[in-house]
């Protein structure tokens, strides 16, 4: 920046300024096309971001078992809801298989029922099912205890082997020759044909899925016929503390047939949980939206055989036989519904990456369409030839022209400064020339007015009347003797 005094020669050439801008018109419009080109990549990036798919390894039993068709399920249904997940389902020869393989960290999600050995990181997302423990007697024989049953041969009418392990468990019964009284139901075994005295059966213990039980006519069937009892097992709250994966289970009157009404009247026994879990290190944004998608989609998930038609919310209490995952608990306890709560780590990812790129594009911005601002220690030349100027001026208006030219040069470094156009390079050396140059003005200025008054007063002496003797007369006083 520049101003011209009084002595500045007419021939100086023009700022430079309009013809650079001029210039760099084009540039300017290049930036402007590069900005819109760079805003459009950044909104195609975030939103490919966000809606890039993550693949979820399911580790399931054999491919017609009840969690591999749930699998199957799930990955028609997040298909379907155009959720950035998609399932991949890897079938073991059965769940425990499964259960090892998600163990070894080789698979995000599995199901696992409540007596089976829980993985270390498995982290629940929801309930699918119930297992129901029924203690059934012959005809209309009552069954008072379990312990009751040690003296009985015990038929278990289940899916898996895995339920046989679990009976004998809460039944007490070691291994070894007692433990052959407790053995599995033959694959198709009706009740009708377990009960028959060929086969000797005292009691049967089945363990069903609840959503299967309600549906399941034969039990009314039986029961027409006087087939079996049904038998509460009244030892809950013990095995409950002895085995923590069992869970409390009350059958409603009704519940397994209408006519004639089984049980006659609510009826407590046991049970066990069917849940979906993933590992602990998956994030709580991916838990907590995968638990949104299976809650809101409930309806769909159910099997044809009623497995999973009634899914719940994961247990969020710190007791829990497996602890919720933090994302799926989350939404459970409703935290998860703000915008900024979902969001909040990729809103701050994206501005952190739009200042990265803005930043990048305004110095590129600075370097082809703005000019080289100017240092500050370019302006102490007009200074300084403010200050030699200063000796001659001879007058306070002349001197006053120089201050005003001086208050120009400091207002121009000043919004020159906030605008970017004057760089602080040499700032100390202008602030230096300034204020000596001001300085000077003030001593100059002190100077003229001295000079002033002492030119005033010699005019007003010049100008007074010469002193006249004429009338002055003296007296003398006679000393007295």
């Amino acid at each position: 920046m520049s101003t011209e005094g009084p002595n500045s020669s007419p021939t100086e050439s023009p700022p430079r300024r309009p013809k650079v801008i001029k210039t760099n018109q084009q540039q300017v419009l290049l930036y402007v096309v590069l900005t819109l080109l760079l805003s459009l990549a950044t909104v195609w990036g975030g939103r490919a971001l966000v809606h890039n798919s993550e693949t979820l390894t399911f580790a399931v039993g054999a491919p017609n078992s009840d969690e591999a068709l749930f699998a199957a399920k799930l990955a028609t249904v997040l298909k379907t809801n155009a959720s950035r997940f998609r399932i991949k389902i890897v079938n073991n020869p059965d769940n425990a298989k499964a259960l090892a393989q998600f163990d070894r960290r080789q698979a995000d999600l599995a199901v696992l029922r409540t007596d089976a050995k829980v993985p270390l990181r498995a982290r629940t997302l929801a309930i699918l099912e119930h297992d129901l423990v029924l203690l059934l007697g012959p005809g209309n024989k009552k069954i008072k205890s379990l312990a009751e049953l040690k003296k009985k041969k015990v038929a278990v009418l289940a899916e898996n082997e895995s339920s046989l392990a679990f009976v004998r468990g809460i039944l007490d019964i070691p291994e070894g020759p007692d433990a052959a009284k407790v053995q599995m139901a033959p694959q198709g075994a009706t009740l009708d044909k377990l009960f028959a005295p060929a086969n000797g059966f005292g009691a049967v213990i089945a363990i069903v899925h609840a959503s299967k039980a309600v549906r399941d006519k034969s039990y009314e069937q039986v029961a027409k016929r006087g087939g079996f009892t049904l038998n509460a097992i009244d030892e809950v709250k013990a095995l409950a503390r002895k085995f923590p994966g069992i869970s409390e289970e009350t059958l409603t009157a009704g519940m397994l047939a209408a006519a004639p009404e089984i049980p006659d009247d609510d009826l407590d026994t046991v049970g066990l949980e069917w849940l979906l879990v993933t590992q602990s290190r998956m994030s709580a944004t991916t838990a907590g939206e995968l638990a949104r998608t299976i809650y809101e989609n409930k309806s769909a998930l159910g099997l044809d055989s009623g497995f999973a038609s009634r899914i719940e919310p994961a247990s969020v209490e710190k007791d829990a036989f497996v602890m919720a995952h933090q994302g799926a608990a989350d939404y459970i306890n409703d935290d998860t519904k703000s915008f900024m709560d979902k969001y909040s780590d990729m809103m701050y990812l994206g501005a952190a990456a739009l200042s990265v790129i803005g930043s990048i594009f305004a110095a590129i911005y600075a370097k082809i369409t703005r000019i080289a601002p100017e240092k500050a220690s370019e302006l102490s030349t007009a200074i300084l030839d403010i200050g030699e100027r200063i000796e001659h001026a001879h007058s306070l208006d002349q001197l006053e022209c120089l201050q005003d030219e001086l208050e120009g040069i400091l207002r121009g470094a000043v919004i020159g400064l906030r605008d970017g156009t004057i760089s602080t390079d040499g700032l100390d050396t202008f602030k230096l020339g300034y204020e000596f140059v001001r300085d000077e003005i003030g001593m100059r200025r002190d100077y003229l007015k001295r000079h002033a008054s002492e030119a005033e007063k010699a005019a007003r002496d010049a100008a007074a009347p010469p002193h006249d003797d004429s009338n002055v007369v003296v007296v003398k006083t006679a000393q007295s003797a």
